[in-house]
């Protein structure tokens, strides 16, 4: 296969996941900003939503405030950020339209249906009237880009690549969730005054303890939801949700469709099958961070720092990305 092929493949399949994942973040803080808490709390969950996707700087040069509205906006629409919803489905439309002899006539028209009828909702105002309803949609189209590829396509190295595409973005998409939203949840309760006080003084109060407990429970779901885990978390654990148990199904379960081990799964299984050199670099530092995932335990993670964890874990992905274009792929800037 020539390499422009490859990487026109590979990036649509990305550019639709992160389309994905971007709806499915804005989808929880949109619905998680309607519970009642203060105005510092909503505010730092959107910007959370920016820090997420390195787009805060960005952000700021265009908006002075941090306010919902600017921020759906600018996720979802705004010409000027290439992450936003619109600029992502236009990447991979227009990926898909440069390797339309590759593409099956069902995978073809699945892109660009999905480019025409976005533009159509944003102009109408559909997104503005119900934004829930709007990356619902998002999530459907996603979802069925993936089927129809699956369902259409030759088994051959086109599909490869558009599996690894995918799924190299849905590692990196889950662990940066991951990292800000536990982040988060450890400044929000637990670097609050009134917590700290309450600490020093022989520890928080019956009201502050189920204050936390509901909060916990809001939050973890909320994460969960972002990802569609909290069935499979209940079906799995059976109990309630608990931060390390969240953590371990994110990061280590290889049955949890969206965790980093499910996903580096897929790129190893894809990279073997268009690799025709099994001893290469880019495999063997695939299979080592499988590897990794595979053996690793929660409880070793968390003692050593999730944060930096992950921090490292973001770092040899994108490195993983960078070696898999360079030896498959048209060097291309993201």
């Amino acid at each position: 296969m020539l390499s422009r092929t490859a990487d026109h493949l590979f990036w649509m399949s990305r550019y639709m996941e992160r389309a994905e994942n971007t709806a499915r973040m804005l989808n929880v803080s949109y619905e998680t900003s309607l519970l009642p808490q203060s105005a510092a709390a909503v505010e730092a969950g959107w910007e959370g939503i920016l820090s997420i996707s390195e787009l805060l700087p960005s952000y700021l040069s265009q908006y002075k405030t941090i306010s919902p509205r600017d921020v759906m906006a600018f996720m979802v629409k705004n010409d000027n950020n290439p992450s936003s919803i619109l600029s992502c489905l236009r990447a991979a439309r227009e990926n898909a339209r440069a390797v339309r002899g590759t593409l099956t006539t069902e995978v073809w028209e699945t892109q660009n249906q999905t480019w025409l009828e976005v533009n159509r909702m944003l102009k109408s105002g559909e997104f503005e009237r119900d934004p829930g309803q709007f990356f619902e949609w998002v999530k459907f189209r996603s979802h069925l880009s993936r089927g129809v590829t699956v369902g259409t396509m030759l088994m051959d190295e086109s599909l490869y690549f558009m599996r690894m595409g995918t799924f190299l973005e849905r590692a990196d998409n889950t662990a940066r969730l991951v990292d800000v939203k536990f982040h988060a949840m450890q400044n929000d309760f637990f670097g609050a005054p009134n917590f700290g006080a309450a600490q020093r003084q022989g520890g928080p109060s019956a009201e502050i303890a189920e204050a936390v407990q509901e909060y916990d429970f809001y939050h973890w779901s909320a994460i969960l939801r972002s990802v569609s885990g909290f069935e499979v978390y209940r079906k799995v654990y059976r109990d309630v949700i608990r931060p390390e148990r969240v953590a371990e199904l994110l990061i280590l379960r290889p049955d949890m469709p969206r965790s980093l081990h499910a996903s580096l799964n897929e790129v190893v299984a894809n990279l073997k099958l268009v690799s025709h050199d099994a001893g290469s670099d880019t495999l063997r530092q695939a299979g080592r961070l499988r590897s990794e995932l595979a053996f690793g335990r929660i409880d070793e993670i968390l003692a050593t720092g999730l944060h930096a964890y992950l921090t490292q874990f973001l770092e040899r992905v994108n490195v993983l990305g960078v070696r898999i274009s360079r030896e498959f792929l048209m060097p291309q800037t993201v």
